[in-house]
């Protein structure tokens, strides 16, 4: 297992950058030097901040060419290494809106609750539950589900992880009550009720 090293590296334009190097067994069987740019001081404003932005990417190297496996990557660890690969500012796949709210929903709802879990440790029925309790619309449970599936799949494409248990989580789309309908006399006695400056002209 190795750890490889984070070394802060200058620019020519803009701050400097923290960088991640190790190394790894080529075609040849000989080893190769790489590295990945982390993010800049502005971002991770020490050394100790770079190496838990890094946790996720780590794993993934030991899990690839390591002999020693400890232990399973846990969902932090993933949700790490999927914003360095997906939410990254020069990924251009995915939109700036997307990247902002996959990232709410990973630090707001998903990581406090599932990021100690290990991967094979999550189950579906209770990602289920936990879903089925939120204080959020069904729309946005949906999103949190999908987010998880999404995070699963990315697990799995880089070898990781080899199952997704968010496929087997049930959700519906349904509203939790029906809507109430105006109808077009309504509206136009309400706005006939409101005073003039609040009146909206169609």
């Amino acid at each position: 297992m190795q750890n490889g090293s984070i070394t802060l590296a200058p620019r020519r334009r803009g701050p400097n950058v923290w960088e991640f190097r190790w190394r790894e067994p080529g075609p040849d069987g000989r080893k190769k030097h790489r590295r990945i740019i982390i993010g800049s001081i502005l971002e991770l404003k020490d050394q100790v901040s770079a190496l838990q932005a890094i946790a996720g990417l780590r794993q993934e190297i030991n899990f690839r060419y390591g002999r020693l496996r400890l232990r399973p990557m846990t969902l932090a660890e993933l949700a790490d290494h999927y914003r360095q690969r997906e939410l990254a500012t020069d990924n251009q796949w995915k939109t700036h809106s997307t990247k902002v709210t996959y990232e709410g929903y990973l630090r707001k709802w998903i990581a406090p609750r599932w990021g100690t879990y290990t991967l094979p440790g999550i189950k579906a029925g209770e990602v289920e539950l936990w879903l089925r309790h939120l204080p959020l619309a069904r729309a946005s449970c949906a999103k949190l589900r999908n987010l998880m599936s999404v995070l699963y799949n990315h697990a799995r494409r880089y070898e990781l992880f080899d199952r997704n248990p968010i496929t087997l989580v049930r959700h519906s789309l349904k509203r939790r009550s029906v809507p109430e309908v105006l109808s077009v006399g309504e509206i136009r006695r309400i706005l006939r009720a409101l005073p003039r400056r609040e009146r909206i002209l169609f």
